[in-house]
């Protein structure tokens, strides 16, 4: 039982540590501009699904956003084309921050609940010994 309460737990914690990745990433690049030319950033969705065999969940892949993004009327930047306008992704931060902390919130809760099943586990090693 603590074993399965530990392998579930590292399964999310892996899903929600995979999230964090992906949302970092979408952040990170949020002011990403390219040429007109080219695509925008795409944003990176993790998909995760029920994982029976093992219990817990497993990372499915990615899903990735739109290609087109945002025109943006910088006639200045270094990328704009002749019309002056330059590609940046369509990525909301405020939504991205608001999955930021439900992932992060996400893997504390697993993490916490490794800590207690460890926990646990080393009470019954001390019963067994008395």
């Amino acid at each position: 039982m603590t074993f399965d309460a530990i392998g579930i737990a590292g399964s999310g914690l892996t899903a929600h540590r995979t999230w964090l990745d992906a949302l970092s990433d979408n952040i990170a690049n949020i002011n990403t501009a390219t040429s007109t030319d080219d695509a925008a950033f795409q944003q990176r969705y993790v998909a995760v699904q029920s994982d029976d065999a093992a219990g817990g969940v497993r990372v499915a892949g990615a899903q990735f956003g739109d290609p087109e993004g945002r025109l943006v009327y910088e006639p200045t930047h270094p990328l704009a084309d002749a019309e002056g306008y330059v590609r940046y992704p369509d990525i909301d931060l405020g939504e991205q921050m608001g999955h930021l902390i439900m992932a992060q919130r996400g893997y504390q809760a697993n993490a916490a609940v490794v800590d207690r099943a460890k926990t646990a586990y080393e009470a019954a090693l001390q019963i067994g010994r008395n």
